[in-house]
């Protein structure tokens, strides 16, 4: 069973929506590890640029605060962010200016040792930010940035041309292969377990053969309103069923009725979109609205039954629904009990029709 799952998830293309809202996804589950990403870089570099600054006797200098102080805004700035495409350019920013910083206290190192500090800070930047929600253009531009910047060649002892230059480009051609390809692989990763979870969870909570929310979701979708929910205007709990659904079963066979009640479903869909619905099982539905009055749960319910009374088709069908007005002492199963009372009314009272509990 899990390899189906797995196949479909693996087979499935993914719309430039459905990035979108992947990316948004991962965002709002790692801002909380950017923070901290971000609050540890700072702490780092001022850590090593204080060392440096007093063990040379200049201390703390002026463009060492102006960078403190724009890497400290960043981080506010992703503090109140609240959508990955703004932390794109936050992060951005954020490289440009901590290269910068490492660059400047770097340079402050003795010739001998800038060469090395320099690919070990490039290699630090690229893993950290390997493990953030970034997209691929952003992380590539991250990459270009710090090697830009951090650039062993450049202002060192070591000149492209130095013996020891080949082994320098082939490390830092294999360590930014490596970081690419695992990031890549990651973000792969995480979108696959995405989608696994998306449709397991559309598993558990649709109905397959509707495509309406099945049981379980009305259950949960309706408790949580009847908790939270203020009681303004009156919550009404409608119980549907499909009128002789046994003899259209029987007559023209399954697949007929489950043409009957995917029309049946759609019809429902169209008629209570403002509200929350499902198919209980078999030909039965359930719809709890809240925050109505009355009269507008009256008329909902004559343009359902008139809805599916009219839709068009080769089998019409009518349904019968029992309606609940749900107290501020009912549990969400005393109303459905409630409701299907109602409906058991209306079924034994001449079907294509609503009647309210009394």
């Amino acid at each position: 069973m899990f390899k189906t799952i797995e196949a479909q998830v693996l087979n499935q293309t993914t719309t430039p929506a459905f990035r979108k809202e992947f990316v948004q996804h991962d965002f709002e589950r790692l801002r909380s590890f950017c923070l901290f990403v971000y609050i540890a870089s700072i702490g780092i570099w001022l850590t090593v640029n204080l060392t440096v600054s007093f063990r040379d006797g200049q201390g703390f200098t002026l463009q060492s605060g102006l960078l403190l102080a724009t890497l400290s805004v960043l981080t506010l700035l992703l503090a109140i962010a609240r959508q990955a495409r703004h932390f794109q350019w936050i992060n951005l920013s954020f490289v440009l200016v901590l290269t910068l910083a490492l660059r400047l206290v770097i340079t402050q190192l003795p010739t001998d040792f800038q060469y090395g500090w320099l690919i070990l800070a490039a290699s630090n930047m690229l893993y950290s930010a390997s493990a953030l929600p970034l997209s691929r253009r952003s992380f590539f531009i991250c990459v270009l940035i710090t090697w830009s910047i951090l650039n062993p060649f450049y202002l060192t002892e070591i000149s492209i041309f130095d013996s020891r230059a080949p082994l320098t480009l082939l490390y830092t051609t294999f360590l930014t292969s490596l970081i690419y390809y695992s990031f890549l692989r990651l973000r792969q990763a995480k979108l696959h377990n995405y989608i696994m979870s998306k449709l397991l969870l559309e598993q558990a909570y649709n109905d397959t053969l509707t495509g309406i929310p099945n049981r379980r979701s009305f259950m949960a979708q309706a408790s949580e309103r009847l908790e939270t929910l203020p009681r303004r205007h009156d919550h009404y709990l409608a119980m549907i069923d499909v009128d002789n659904f046994k003899t259209v079963n029987d007559v023209y066979g399954h697949d007929i009725g489950d043409e009957v009640l995917k029309r049946v479903a759609a019809d429902i869909k169209a008629v209570m979109a403002d509200f929350d619905y499902a198919r209980l099982g078999g030909e039965e539905f359930a719809i709890y609205l809240s925050g109505v009055h009355r009269d507008d749960v009256e008329q909902l319910a004559a343009s359902l039954c008139r809805t599916v009374r009219e839709a068009p088709g080769r089998h019409p069908v009518t349904i019968s629904i029992g309606l609940a007005r749900v107290e501020d002492s009912d549990s969400l199963n005393q109303a459905l009990v409630k409701a299907d009372r109602a409906l058991y009314r209306s079924k034994h009272t001449g079907k294509d029709r609503y009647t309210f509990h009394q």
